[in-house]
């Protein structure tokens, strides 16, 4: 599972909602940050805190904190809750943060589903460790993130998981057509402290972050009703999750770029790209190494070393084409989870009037092809919308019930009698009877009308 899986936004399933500004928004570094940034002049890396808890950082950390909204912490204050709340205990939090009095609550342990199966583990910290978290972020980020590998796309200003993918096709143009497909073994829960601390103390000076930070590493996790301890991991669910991350694994990026081999990592997902299976062996051999350093376990049953073609990385996939191009496509495992999300959306029980259904069509569409936006083989977005209407038309004639109904409402959408009561007969066989002729009823435009966006 990689961290993109668990960013503040979920995938809308099976991809990461992609806007082409990258996870981390450029506009996070380049304007909420920037009253903290303007402050470095004369504070020096060694005074990060004082730009943390300025008025101007809190007060932009504040906006993204309420506009990401997001659920309560195990004390169960929501961000409206939370506001009232810091009216009155702001002052006294303040003076702890900066005496290194203040205490981060426990994280609240949820699961959630993984768009292959299974369920994963998220830890949602209170609204006001949010804050300061993101507070932190502000900060740290402008600061630490140039220092990061150019081949890291992850949760990153200006970057994305698009710029991953077409890194991946320019390395396989160049020849480049064996991969090392690198699956860390429950990376989250096995991100060592004291590792994680060194690494970012070579970074930041500032004492008193790094003493908050290494807190936040050691808040407990509800669960069950009790506080669990935590010697080691980090909860996916924080707004400091993905930079630590990044700190922790940019030794091996920059172990890899020093050997002048071609890669590219989103995340924890790393896809290192060599021109034999004889080289892509030794690469493994020394990244198993590298993680090794790190305390990391490289997940032998989901690890590879093979051809590039077919692949998936990052929801796509390249494809060989003619006259030695290479096209990037929708992975199969993504196609799959994709009718897999259709199918839910349009089950012919469950109540669900057609509004309610385009409504969620809508919102499921819209960010699947926006992520999906790279793939080079429009055939594929035709199939999926035609797949689509067929399924909708059946639940069209579904909600219609009976024969009557069904006769009246092709007739008044200009259906001959002949075809309306040719569909009407068959009333409860909607599945064979949404392709019989209903396509020059319930048109491309009839779905257009209800506000379902095609692909193509």
């Amino acid at each position: 599972m990689t961290l993109g899986s668990a960013s503040h936004q979920l995938p809308g399933q099976p991809g990461r909602v992609n806007d082409g500004t990258g996870e981390t928004r450029v506009e996070l570094a380049r304007d909420e940050a920037r009253p903290a940034c303007q402050q470095r002049e004369g504070l020096g890396r060694d005074d990060l805190l004082t730009q943390v808890l300025s008025r101007e950082n809190m007060a932009a950390a504040w906006k993204r904190v309420k506009a990401n909204k997001g659920s309560a912490g195990v004390d169960g204050l929501t961000i409206e809750e939370t506001a009232e709340h810091l009216k009155e205990h702001w002052s006294r939090v303040r003076k702890e943060l900066i005496a290194g009095m203040y205490q981060p609550q426990a994280v609240r342990r949820v699961e959630i589903p993984k768009p292959t199966g299974g369920m994963r583990e998220l830890g949602i910290p209170t609204v006001l460790d949010r804050l300061i978290q993101q507070a932190l972020l502000q900060v740290l980020q402008p600061l630490i993130d140039p220092t990061f590998s150019e081949f890291s796309y992850g949760f990153r200003p200006g970057r994305s998981a698009h710029e991953a993918v077409l890194q991946a096709q320019r390395y396989v143009q160049e020849g480049f057509q064996v991969v090392v497909d690198v699956d860390l073994e429950k990376f989250f829960d096995r991100v060592n402290h004291d590792i994680l601390m060194d690494r970012l103390a070579k970074r930041i000076a500032d004492k008193a972050v790094l003493r908050l930070i290494r807190q936040y590493l050691q808040a407990g996790i509800m669960a069950g009703g009790g506080v669990m301890d935590r010697s080691e991991g980090t909860p996916q669910g924080g707004p400091l999750s993905p930079l630590l991350a990044n700190v922790l694994l940019d030794e091996v990026d920059q172990d890899l770029q020093r050997r002048g081999h071609r890669f590219a990592r989103y995340a924890d997902d790393c896809n290192v790209y060599v021109r034999s299976q004889r080289a892509g062996e030794r690469v493994l051999l020394s990244l198993r190494k590298l993680y090794a350093k790190l305390h990391l376990k490289v997940n032998e049953k989901k690890t590879e070393v093979g051809p590039v073609f077919g692949r998936k990385f990052l929801g796509y996939c390249l494809r060989r084409w003619t006259k030695g191009t290479v096209k990037i496509a929708v992975a199969p495992k993504a196609l799959d989870m994709f009718k897999k999300r259709i199918r839910l959306i349009t089950r012919r029980v469950g109540g669900k009037g057609m509004a309610q259904i385009a409504e969620q069509m809508r919102q499921y569409l819209l960010g699947w092809k926006s992520y999906f936006r790279l793939a080079q083989t429009p055939q594929t977005f035709k199939d999926l919308d035609s797949w689509t209407r067929h399924r909708l038309r059946a639940i069209q004639l579904k909600h219609w019930r009976t024969g009557t109904t069904v006769y009246s409402r092709l007739r008044a959408l200009g259906a001959n009698h002949e075809l309306a009561a040719q569909i009407a007969g068959g009333a409860g066989h909607w599945w064979s009877h949404s392709e019989a002729g209903l396509n020059r009823v319930l048109t491309v435009k009839y779905f257009d009308a209800l506000g379902i966006p095609r692909l193509t």
